[in-house]
């Protein structure tokens, strides 16, 4: 027993030899970590910000300029002026995605319980700041407007206050969601490549026959992969949280990061087995990378990270709850997100651990037929 864990230790450093000469992979891994994910917490932003407003008013009364003044950051940048001519040609221009024009005589028709209308100009060619920006800006009008006509007449008051209170993510910034949800997607890609392109490059060196001529076994060779790659990406990983999402992007993580890196390592075991038994398969990098394809963007987009499970059809959302993918999507939320314990993620721990090591066992007995063929 001894000697197996000695042979998979040796056998795993050699691992990381090639792996740290293998500079194009190098870069891949430190990409996947820290511009990958500063690019997806900054560039899919799911929230307006800054967005460019002007008024044209022609009323120019106190409840003009109140709807005026309601208009802050950093949803919106300070309000312009703009005559109604010049409408057209600075939205033509690009200067405003917002052009809001409030009729002449606006409050007296208010006032008078006349229904006037205000139009908004979008400029839709920015296609989130228009769609998110056209319902906040309504929104905003209509509460001045309400609260506008409540201090001028008596107006009942409504028998039901609702009292929204947003949970872990109060501002619902998308950074905070998107940061962690890309480092979640890297695992699993990097960790299904690099275990799969392992065995392939052994193969087409031709020191898979030199292995296999040693006094080694499959599993030897195998979990030498297993946790060279394994502790590559828990370091990657381990980085991407203290420096990049903490420091860098200044995301706040609610629960303990030690213990989702004891997840993480766990759900290793199956993304590197998933590689190694798509490296037994393929015979060729490009046959590998397109069954990487197959199995990987389901994964990706059916295991909670993109989309909840409650949203999918029930059929499913059954077969998913079997992947191990969905079960890691959902501790490291559990974790990162709502500070949960292990108290509350352990069934997920479990079921990523039964799952992981029946496909592990699975890719296992795949390798050994290969590697008996092979003999």
């Amino acid at each position: 027993m001894l000697r197996t864990w000695s042979n998979i230790f040796w056998l795993g450093k050699k691992e990381l030899r090639s792996f740290l000469h293998d500079y194009v992979l190098i870069v891949l891994v430190i990409y996947a970590f820290s511009l990958a994910v500063i690019m997806s917490a900054n560039s899919a932003s799911q929230e307006l910000h800054n967005a460019s407003i002007a008024f044209a008013d022609e009323d120019h009364s106190e409840l003009s300029r109140r709807i005026q003044r309601a208009f802050l950051p950093p949803l919106f940048q300070p309000p312009g002026t703009i005559a109604v001519r010049d409408i057209v040609p600075a939205m033509n221009a690009g200067r405003y995605t917002f052009v809001v024009d409030i009729p002449a005589n606006f409050e007296r028709d208010v006032l008078a319980g006349r229904d006037p209308g205000i139009q908004i100009d979008v400029d839709a060619t920015a296609m989130v700041q228009a769609g998110l920006g056209s319902g906040d800006a309504q929104t905003i009008i209509s509460t001045e407007i309400a609260a506008f006509v409540a201090q001028t007449e008596v107006v009942p008051l409504s028998t039901v206050n609702l009292d929204v209170r947003i949970a872990f993510n109060p501002n619902v910034t998308t950074a905070w969601f998107t940061s962690v949800m890309g480092i979640i997607n890297n695992v699993t890609m990097l960790a299904i490549i690099m275990s799969g392109a392992a065995i392939i490059r052994e193969r087409e060196h031709g020191t898979m026959d030199h292995l296999l001529a040693m006094p080694l076994t499959p599993f030897q060779i195998a979990m030498s992969k297993v946790w060279a790659n394994g502790l590559v990406i828990a370091l990657a990983v381990a980085f991407s949280l203290y420096v990049v999402v903490r420091m860098i992007l200044a995301v706040p993580i609610a629960g303990s990061i030690p213990l989702f890196m004891v997840g993480v390592v766990i759900y290793l075991f199956f993304a590197t087995a998933v590689g190694i038994f798509l490296g037994t398969v393929a015979r060729s990098m490009p046959q590998f990378g397109l069954m990487f394809m197959l199995v990987f963007l389901p994964m990706n987009m059916l295991s909670g990270s993109n989309t909840p499970l409650e949203s999918m059809p029930a059929w499913l959302s059954t077969i998913m709850e079997a992947v191990p993918s969905t079960h890691f999507v959902s501790f490291a939320q559990s974790i990162l997100y709502r500070g949960a314990g292990i108290a509350i993620v352990w069934p997920d721990f479990l079921q990523v651990a039964i799952v992981g090591g029946l496909f592990f066992a699975l890719a296992m007995w795949r390798f050994r037929s290969v590697a008996s063929q092979a003999t």
